[in-house]
Order: structure tokens, then sequence, then C-alpha cells
């Protein structure tokens, strides 16, 4: 789940060599792994029957996991050319080295999710994501932008189109748990969750991708682009949102939406703030009209967007300062951002011992995420100062070397 830029390399203390790597953008991954985990160990609800928003919820749900599609784009376009996309020959070695590490990771999500856990976990829908993308990692940025756009105004219109065809039929297209090996026997069902039905849907979150992939076709190293970035972000979050709010307060959507048999008993107005899983968004056009976190909608998209190149943008300002300053403050987030798929990995497979179970005596939600946000930074940390990658962040990129491997030409 992470890249690595084919820059000039250096090496490490105990001989492997590592390329070089923009630090902010490790660091935004680490923020977004540690957002990801805040939402899956800290209620982003109150109790009922208010159910009011907390402020985890508030913060990060949607945003989190948007920033880290977001930077999975971004991280394709530096591995794959950076300004100039790769071309001929090269670009098919790099598109087989992405579908191989895509491959690592669809198989680490498929056996995470046989686990008893209540977390969506994304790692299928990621790998997907990462094939779903290969056609577009030769174009240049002016062909990306288009496709980015078209993509953020189209695809949520379609797929409310198509999403209750799949969800009336008998029995409904839609897994309702985590893709786990079980599923591949039922390949109908389990394409149309992850592009559809699921909790990430692949059609959608394309959108992400393609934005990343513009973003890293920019000249990031640059100061104005890296303001670009925050500034544009921030414009398209705010706008996004307050367009969202005035549909759903100012114009009578939420009304309309509480008249929906589907939604009567659900406190509307909460999810609308934090998260509209677990309701089908079908019947009426009003859905359209939301900002709401995973809505899949064209605000939502630009919203989360948004956020996400306002906060890449920065972490490659505060990467520019560290640099200068000859401090690398950013590390308690750069090492674990560097190594998120085992990272990741590790804390499903943590929480899904507690599945169940009461906390230990003296525990809290919050005290959980908190003793595994220092274990992630640790771990993260001391792997990235011995310069060694993470033991699935190596199985990975040992994938994408054999998958991008070229014989070196004859005469």
């Amino acid at each position: 789940m992470t890249w690595r830029e084919t820059a000039p390399s250096r090496e490490s203390p105990g001989g492997s060599t590592l390329a070089t790597r923009l630090t902010g953008i490790d660091a935004a991954r680490g923020a977004a792994l540690l957002g990801m985990m805040a939402t899956h160990l800290v209620p982003t609800f109150g109790p009922a029957p208010e159910w009011a928003p907390t402020w985890v919820g508030l913060t990060f749900s949607g945003r989190s996991s948007a920033l880290f599609a977001v930077l999975a784009g971004i991280g394709l376009a530096l591995s794959t050319g950076k300004q100039e996309p790769r071309q001929g020959s090269g670009l098919w070695a790099a598109r087989r080295g992405v579908a191989l590490r895509a491959l690592v990771i669809a198989v680490v999500g498929l056996m995470l999710g046989g686990l008893d856990v209540n977390i969506a976990i994304i790692l299928v829908h990621y790998a997907v994501l990462f094939l779903c993308v290969l056609p577009f990692l030769g174009l240049r940025l002016k062909a990306l932008c288009a496709w980015a756009a078209g993509w953020v105004l189209a695809a949520p219109v379609l797929a409310y189109l198509v999403r209750p065809l799949l969800l009336e039929a008998n029995p409904p297209l839609q897994l309702g748990h985590n893709p786990g090996t079980d599923d591949l026997e039922t390949p109908g069902k389990l394409l149309a969750d992850l592009f559809f039905t699921g909790y990430y849907p692949v059609f959608q979150w394309m959108a992400y991708l393609l934005i990343g992939l513009v973003i890293g076709r920019l000249a990031l190293t640059t100061v104005r682009v890296q303001w670009l970035l925050v500034g544009a972000g921030t414009a398209a979050a705010v706008g996004a949102k307050l367009a969202g709010t005035a549909a759903m307060e100012s114009f009578g959507g939420r009304a309309a939406l509480e008249a929906l048999p589907q939604t009567r008993g659900y406190p509307l107005e909460s999810m609308l703030q934090v998260n509209l899983t677990g309701l089908q968004q079908t019947g009426s056009w009003w859905w359209l009209a939301t900002a709401s976190p995973h809505a899949g909608t064209t605000l939502d998209l630009l919203h989360t967007s948004g956020v996400a190149a306002a906060v890449t943008g920065v972490f490659l300002l505060l990467g520019r300062v560290a640099e200068r300053l000859k401090v690398n403050f950013l590390v308690v987030l750069s090492g674990p951002g560097a190594m998120t798929l085992t990272l990741y990995t590790a804390h499903v497979w943590v929480v899904s011992g507690f599945a169940g179970n009461p906390l230990p005596a003296g525990w809290t939600d919050e005290g959980m995420y908190w003793a595994q946000a220092l274990a992630a930074v640790s771990i993260g940390a001391c792997f990235a100062l011995l310069r060694r990658r993470g033991p699935l962040e190596w199985l990975a990129h040992q994938a994408s070397r054999l998958g991008s491997y070229r014989p070196a030409a004859v005469g």
C-alpha cells in the first residue's frame, strides 16, 4: 500500500537499497491510517436515542479512507513517471508490477475478511481499484483532468441507477460483510458488492485514484504546487460541504429523505453528518444532493478529495520545513505511513481478538485507540530509522519487481 519513487537510491545500514521518498506523502498516509483506526475503535455516534455525532465521526469518517485512496493515485503517478508518464514497454512493465502488487493486497484482504471483526476492511476494494486504474497510467495531465472531472460528475448518477437493480435481485447482490475467500464461489455477487453495493464502491471510488493521478502528475516538489493543493483543496472541500448542507437543510432535501420508508427510525440528521452506510440510498434523487461521508455522491467526492488535496499540500509543506531544519519531525507519521499494509493488517487482527469480548478491566475505546496508535507510530518510526520495509511491504515490493521485470536487450 505504499509507493517508492524511481529516484536515485541509497543504501540502508543493513545493506538493502531503498529509494528516496517524498516524506510529506508518507506522513499524509500515516495520518490517514491513524484516522481510519480512530473510526474503527472510537464510536462515531453517541448513545441512543439521540445518536449525536462524536468528534471522531465528524472529523475522520469518510475523510481518512478517501485520503488513503487519493494518496494511492498519487503514489501510482510518482512510480510511473511523475510529470511525464511512462510509455511503451516501460508503461506495460509498470502495469504488470502494479497488477501483481494488487494481487498481494487482495490476498491479504481476503484472508482478513475471514476474521470476526466489526471493521469495513478496505484492502480487497483497494486492490480492485489498482487493477481498474491500470488503463489510465499512461495518460498525461490534461487527459487525466478530463477523466477525473467526468468520473466525479457521472459515476454517482450511474451508480444510483444501477444499485437498485442489484439490490432488488433475488437474492440481493450485496454481501453484507467483508469480502472473504468463500465469496469467490459467488463471483457475480462479489463483483456487484465490490463495485456498487458494498462499503467502498469501486465504481465511484475510482474518482479518488484519478484525482490522485492528477495530483501526482504535478510538480509536487515546488512550493507553488504545494500551496495550490492547500488552497484549491480547501475551496473545493468547503464549497461542496456548503452546497450539500444547503440542499439538505435549506431546500428540503432532508425532509424529503426522512419521508422515505427506508429512513424512518434512523437519526438521519446525524447520519448525514457522519456516515450514510446502512441506508440503500434509493427511491429519491435527493440522495445525489448530499455531501455526507460515504454517500459516494459528486459533492461527497468533491469534499473528501478536496480535504485529501489540502492535507497532502500541508504535509508536503511541512516536509519542506523538516528538510530545511534537517530535523525529520514527520517521522512519527511518515514512518507508519511507509508501512501501512503491515500496520493496517496488524490493527485488524488485534481488533478481531476482542470481537464479542469486553475490553480488559480499566480499558476504554479511546484508550485502546491510543495504545494502538502509539504502537503503530513506534513500529513505523523504528522501521523508518532502520530504513527497512515492513514485512508485507517487502512482499508487495518483490511482487511488483517480478511483474515489472524486463530482460536486458541482447547486443
